[in-house]
């Protein structure tokens, strides 16, 4: 899934899209179901990113909550759903966040996400981001889906 497909999935644009490129999704059995889905997408660092020019100067480090975001815009891709109408997407919980490699211009960060819970309108997903097959990040996100209302 390329860009033109990720904007018919996400409301996010420049420079609040934090996601270039959808490798993969993995689907359940059931279409219906979620828990059990898997993405893995990429996000490509590169030095125009509009935040590395005070964070920090000298120093370029994507921030460690741009990170979240990006995880959480790969975990909406992962949630969606063909035939879904559209949806709000919002984060109700962060567990367990670890950052254990900085991300830096030229990077390439690859996002794998997994739907380990689902209730209802709540879903669970694990999320790790690599790169260079080093692990980067690792959370637990949790998030509440729902129909949009216009």
């Amino acid at each position: 899934m390329e860009s033109i497909e990720i904007f018919k999935r996400l409301p996010h644009r420049y420079p609040f899209c934090l996601i270039d490129r959808v490798k993969e999704i993995k689907l359940t059995a059931d279409p219906l179901r979620r828990l059990g889905r898997k993405a893995v997408v990429i996000k490509n660092v590169t030095i125009s990113e509009p935040y590395f020019e005070g964070h920090f100067p000298g120093n370029p480090v994507m921030p460690g909550v741009l990170q979240v975001e990006a995880a959480a815009q790969s975990c909406a891709i992962c949630a969606c759903r063909d035939g879904d109408p559209p949806q709000d997407f919002a984060i109700v919980g962060i567990d367990n966040a670890k950052f254990r490699r900085p991300v830096i211009p030229g990077d390439v960060l690859e996002i794998n996400v997994e739907i380990i819970k689902e209730k209802g309108k709540i879903l669970v997903f694990q999320c790790a981001g690599f790169v260079e097959g080093q692990l980067a990040n690792e959370m637990t996100l949790t998030a509440y889906v729902a129909e949009r209302k216009s």
